[in-house]
């Protein structure tokens, strides 16, 4: 069931005393949508519009304000918090100009907070900003303070903003932070964070902000002068900037009038096995951009495709003892600072056994001369990834003592994998010459015939 309302005429701005409602369905549907456009540009297409949204959501129906670029919302007050409303979703801009949503039980579930501060109008500019102005067309509040998910040409954010996303797991979140002298990204999980990507400026040089403009990302310093830049690999004027919900990749899009649909430009991660989450919690994502799941013992063995298992929340829940077991050909591609350097392997397990938050343990040695010895702890057992073996590392989760199986004994992913690549491999050369062989023994002969 979808419930949809457009006025018939849409302003570029309104007043104050407007009001805008939906009615909340009293059963809930999970693919309900109702929505009402009441601003828009008209510059381009597709331009920009303001809605007023009530949408299915986790059971429940969410009320919400947001802005789209076509289809796409590039900005939502629910971004962060879901206002849950009964009866009526309504955004009202009072007397006293202030913005809000709220329900028929008087319950609030946003505002902007400028009341008794001069504002006549709400605006929407051809920049997609959404604003609220007084009489001197003075801006009070505006969308871009509170950036989201992405950023629109024109737009602004400062050193030490960032931009979140968030995935279907409510524990774990991604962002994009401008940082003094890098970009990075984030998977952020139990306030601690990894980086999974970064873009980082030489000779010691500070970001003071980033723009996104029409040709990229823009880097300047404190007296607005260009730092770098981060370019797509097409041509075409660049629309926004987002950071992907169920992937965490950064992109920007252009709008591709021939196909009449917004399309990447640039993508800041190529690769598969190179995203924070490509797999799920102890999933391995191997050569082949396919996912296997760590098998810790016989009696552990089933097909799991999304590797549902994760032992790492639970081990600040319990007493029990736990085990390090190593798994070998895999590293994460999330990146920390070292807990310990210049220690030995049993010191770094041993750090991490008696740490009821860490699940993993990751212990480099490097150098020929000199080793040089780092202990990595993680809280999450994310982003796996297969490598070669013998470039000196090793990879070793926790788990409850007895998963494991043999105490002491390794994990060969290797082994696996290639197992699994060589009934993959087995399956596609059983295909191939079955199609060969249909196409010269029956094709072919009733062509001839």
């Amino acid at each position: 069931m979808v419930f949809f309302f457009t006025p018939g005429l849409c302003k570029s701005y309104i007043p104050i005393g407007f009001q805008v409602r939906i009615p909340v369905p009293s059963m809930y549907n999970n693919s309900f949508l109702g929505r009402a456009f009441f601003i828009e540009t008209s510059y381009e297409v597709p331009n920009f519009k303001v809605g007023l949204s009530v949408e299915a959501v986790n059971g429940d129906h969410s009320c919400s304000l947001g802005v789209f670029l076509g289809d796409y919302r590039v900005w939502n007050s629910a971004h962060f918090m879901q206002f849950y409303a009964r009866g009526i979703c309504m955004l009202e801009l009072t007397k006293y100009g202030n913005l809000q949503l709220r329900d028929s039980k008087g319950g609030i579930g946003w505002r902007s907070g400028t009341s008794l501060q001069g504002v006549e109008r709400l605006q929407l500019l051809r920049s997609g900003n959404l604003v609220l102005t007084d009489a001197m067309d003075l801006i009070k509040w505006q969308s871009y303070n509170f950036p989201t998910d992405g950023m629109l040409w024109g737009q602004r954010l400062s050193v030490s903003t960032f931009l979140t996303s968030f995935s279907n797991s409510s524990s774990i979140f991604y962002s994009f932070e401008i940082q003094n002298n890098k970009l990075a990204l984030y998977l952020n999980s139990d306030k601690q964070k990894y980086s999974y990507w970064e873009f980082r400026l030489t000779k010691n040089r500070s970001i003071a902000f980033a723009e996104f403009g029409s040709t990229g990302l823009k880097l300047f310093d404190g007296k607005v002068r260009k730092l770098a830049q981060i370019l797509p690999k097409r041509l075409e004027p660049l629309r926004f900037l987002a950071l992907e919900k169920n992937t965490g990749n950064l992109k920007f899009y252009h709008y591709s009038a021939l196909k009449g649909k917004f399309e990447a430009s640039f993508e800041a991660i190529n690769s598969t096995c190179d995203l924070p989450m490509a797999c799920g919690p102890y999933g391995i994502c191997t050569f082949s951009n396919n996912c296997t799941c760590i098998q810790f013992s016989r009696k552990m063995y089933r097909h799991d495709p999304n590797c549902s298992e994760d032992f790492s929340s639970k081990f600040c829940q319990s007493t029990s003892p736990v085990e390090m077991v190593e798994i070998m050909g895999v590293k994460s591609i999330l990146r920390v600072p070292p807990q310990r350097v210049n220690v030995s392997k049993e010191e770094c397990l041993n750090l991490c056994v008696h740490d009821c938050k860490c699940a993993a343990v990751l212990y480099s040695v490097t150098g020929t001369a000199i080793f040089l010895q780092e202990c990595y702890h993680y809280g999450v057992v994310r982003g796996l990834k297969q490598v070669e073996q013998g470039i000196g590392l090793s990879y070793l989760v926790k788990v409850p003592k007895g998963v494991g199986g043999d105490s002491g004994k390794s994990w060969n992913a290797k082994t696996w994998l290639l197992i699994t690549g060589g009934v993959i491999d087995g399956l596609v050369i059983l295909l191939v010459m079955g199609g060969f062989a249909y196409y010269m023994f029956v094709i072919r002969r009733r062509n001839s015939l």
